[in-house]
C-alpha cells in the first residue's frame, strides 16, 4: 500500500477532474478543489485497527492524506489532541455529555498547525519554494512556522488588529510580515498584488490550495477514533473560512465510505459572531451561498471573515447533516470564556468560547435536547489572545 492513496482533485461545483500531482490553486470555474482518494485501495489494504500501533500524530492517517512520500512530511508532532469531558460546564449548560476537542495543545497553539503541516508538506513535495497568504493571524503564524521548518520562504499579510503574538511568531521564524489597515479581505487583495508583482510565490490562502483542508479533516478522523469508531450526535465549530467544518464533514464521509464508522453523520453546527455572521444569515434564508458581511468586527478575531470562498460547502455540510448555523454576541463569548475557565480550568480562545456560547444558546432554544453527545471544537489556546484578556 502506498503512503498516500491520493487519486485526483475534483471540483465540487462543476465536477471537473484535475491532476493531483500538478501544482494548482482553484478550478478554472473559480471553485475550491477537493482531494479524492482511492478508498477501495485503502479498504483492501488497511484496517482501522492498523492505526493503533502508529505514532499519535495526524500522520497516522497517511493513506487519507495527500503527501505521497514520508520523506516529504514536515511535522512538529501535531495531532491527536484530547477529547476532554466537560462535565461541570455541561451540567451548567444542560448538556451533560459534552466533550471539548482541545486544539490549543498543538504546535503554534491553534488548529491551524494541522492545515499548515499538510499544506506545507504537499507544497514542498510539488516543488514550492515560497508561499504567500492573507490571514487573521493564527493561520499565518502556523504556515510561516512550518514553511521555516521546510526551508521555504513565506510572505504573510494580516490586519493590524490581529493578535500581537501572531506577528511575533511570523517575524521570529523569518517570515516576511505585512500589516494591513483593514480586514482579511484587504490582506488578500494585497497578497495578490504583491505576488503578481514579485512572482515565484504559491498562493496558500484559505481554500485557494487544495490541501489545507486535508490537514483540518484529521480533527474528524481523530474524533471518530477517540470515540471508539463511533460518531457523536452534534459537532459545533467556530466558523470563519470554515475549512475545519468542511474538513470534518469530508473526513466522516470518507470513514463511512471505508466502512470504519456507520452513519448517520453528526449534525454540524457553524458558530459565528453576531458582528460577522454571513453563514448564519445565509442559513436563515436557506440560501446556498452567502453575501459579504458589512463592517465585520468581533472579539473572536479568527472568525472575522466577511465572505468565505467555501461558503457553499459550509452550507452544504450543514444542510446535509440537519445541522444549523448560530450567531452569538461578543458579550456572550467573553462570558462563556470566563465560565469555561471557572468551571473547567480550561482557558479557551474567543472562537472556542463562541462555540460554548452556542451550546448554551441552542440548549435554551430547545434545538439541543440535552441528552446528545456533543463535541465542541476549541480551536486554540486563550494565551494567544493575552492582550484581549
Amino acid at each position: 500500500m502506498p503512503f498516500s492513496a491520493l487519486s485526483h482533485l475534483t471540483c465540487p461545483t462543476c465536477d471537473r477532474r484535475h491532476e493531483a500531482d500538478q501544482l494548482t490553486n482553484v478550478c478554472t470555474c473559480g471553485s475550491p478543489l477537493l482531494a479524492e482518494y482511492d478508498l477501495a485501495q485503502v479498504r483492501d489494504s488497511t484496517s482501522r485497527d492498523d492505526l493503533a500501533n502508529r505514532p499519535p500524530t495526524l500522520w497516522r492517517y497517511h493513506e487519507l492524506l495527500p503527501v505521497r512520500s514520508p520523506h516529504q512530511v514536515v511535522s512538529l508532532g501535531e495531532g491527536m489532541t484530547p477529547l476532554v469531558p466537560m462535565q461541570s460546564y455541561g451540567r451548567d449548560a444542560g448538556v451533560e455529555r459534552l466533550l471539548m476537542k482541545d486544539e490549543g495543545l498543538v504546535p503554534t497553539g491553534t488548529f491551524k498547525a494541522r492545515g499548515a503541516a499538510v499544506g506545507v508538506s504537499r507544497a514542498r513535495e510539488l516543488g514550492v519554494k515560497k508561499i504567500a497568504m492573507p490571514t487573521n493571524g493564527n493561520a499565518g503564524s502556523a504556515w510561516a512556522t512550518y514553511a521555516a521548518r521546510a526551508g521555504m520562504q513565506s510572505l504573510i499579510a494580516m490586519p493590524y488588529d490581529a493578535p500581537e503574538i501572531c506577528r511575533h511568531e511570523v517575524r521570529l521564524v523569518g517570515g516576511e510580515l505585512i500589516l494591513v489597515d483593514g480586514l482579511i479581505s484587504d490582506a488578500a487583495r494585497l497578497v495578490r498584488e504583491l505576488t503578481a508583482e514579485r512572482g515565484g510565490y504559491f498562493d496558500a490562502a484559505t481554500l485557494r490550495e487544495p490541501y489545507r483542508i486535508e490537514g483540518k479533516k484529521t480533527m474528524g478522523l481523530e474524533i471518530a477514533e477517540q470515540l471508539g469508531w463511533q460518531m457523536p450526535d452534534v459537532v459545533l465549530y467556530p466558523t470563519g473560512g470554515g475549512v475545519g467544518l468542511i474538513g470534518i464533514w469530508k473526513a466522516l464521509r470518507e470513514l463511512v465510505a471505508l466502512g470504519w464508522v456507520a452513519g448517520p453523520l453528526p449534525k454540524l453546527v457553524a458558530v459565528q459572531a453576531a458582528g460577522c455572521a454571513p453563514i448564519v444569515s445565509a442559513y436563515e434564508r436557506r440560501a446556498t451561498s452567502s453575501e459579504p458581511w458589512p463592517d465585520a468586527r468581533t472579539v473572536a478575531f479568527g472568525i472575522t471573515v466577511p465572505k468565505a470562498l467555501g461558503d457553499f460547502l459550509i452550507l452544504r455540510a450543514i444542510y446535509e447533516t440537519d445541522g444549523c448555523a448560530v450567531a452569538v454576541t461578543d458579550e456572550q463569548i467573553l462570558a462563556e470564556q470566563r465560565r469555561v475557565a471557572e468551571l473547567e480550568g480550561a482557558f479557551v480562545c474567543p472562537e472556542g468560547a463562541a462555540a460554548f456560547a452556542a451550546v448554551r444558546k441552542l440548549r435554551e432554544a430547545g434545538w439541543l435536547a440535552g441528552s446528545e453527545q456533543v463535541v465542541v471544537l476549541n480551536t486554540g489556546t486563550g494565551l494567544k489572545y493575552q492582550s484581549q484578556n
